[in-house]
């Protein structure tokens, strides 16, 4: 039916449409979907040379977020009964230092690491920003950079005045979702390069090569990551399962 969502059926017809050089109405056709929903799928996830539709099915997941509620009073009187300071400090050091081997920037990856290392998950700015012993400004930058990669969510704080920044329950998943975006976006680069050297050429021949291994990896990585996950989620009680169908 046109009004449902798209599945990742749907999206495997829309890559392969575009493997063939269809046009978005011959794709949509196919489907029985507008052609506007399958210009908006495709833009959304890379345009038509980096289209992939396990990683478009694995963002848009990731898209289907409850909203954040800020943390109860409760909450923040846990926040106080970890590790003593020293210990805590230690380890967000230690987890800033693995995150900024992933790619991620220096301040970025702290303020990941005191997300993780907090009991409810979340901080507002202000409290970012004094654990980290650096300003409001810095700590503004790194978490637009966060958000852009969808690793941390924004919500309001139980005054409502202030923004609270929650880590997401699928960080761990999206740091793999981005690392093997940004091979496939290589991938599909390489491949285009193989088409103009052409495949009797050396340069050709080596493009193609690194192109579609690149590109198998990628999508077996996608299709392995998700699946622990979802095994994963489903040994802590379907607590944060993620949604079957997408936008």
């Amino acid at each position: 039916m046109p009004g449902r969502r798209l599945t990742r059926a749907d999206r495997q017809q829309i890559a392969a449409g575009l493997a063939q050089h269809l046009s978005y109405a011959d794709i949509a056709r196919r489907l029985n979907r507008p052609a506007s929903t399958v210009s908006r799928e495709v833009a959304r996830n890379g345009g038509p040379a980096r289209y992939r539709a396990e990683l478009a099915q694995l963002a848009t997941t990731h898209r289907a977020q409850r909203r954040p509620q800020p943390p109860s009073p409760v909450q923040r009187t846990i926040e106080h009964l970890g590790p003593a300071p020293d210990a805590t400090a230690a380890l967000v050091t230690d987890l800033a230092t693995a995150l900024v081997e992933t790619g991620l920037p220096r301040t970025a990856a702290r303020v990941m690491a005191c997300l993780f290392a907090s009991e409810t998950g979340s901080r507002t700015a202000i409290e970012m920003a004094q654990h980290l012993q650096v300003s409001a400004a810095t700590i503004s930058h790194a978490v637009r950079l966060l958000e852009r990669q969808e690793l941390i969510r924004r919500g309001r704080d139980a005054g409502g005045r202030r923004h609270r920044y929650f880590l997401d329950d699928k960080a761990g998943l999206r740091t793999v979702a981005a690392g093997v975006a940004a091979n496939q976006r290589f991938a599909a680069t390489a491949l285009r390069g193989a088409e103009l050297f052409g495949a009797g050429t050396a340069a050709g021949s080596r493009l193609a090569l690194a192109g579609r291994f690149l590109e198998r990896l990628g999508d077996d990585l996608i299709r392995s990551a998700e699946k622990h996950w979802l095994d994963m989620v489903g040994e802590r009680g379907d607590a944060y399962m993620l949604t079957s169908h997408a936008e």
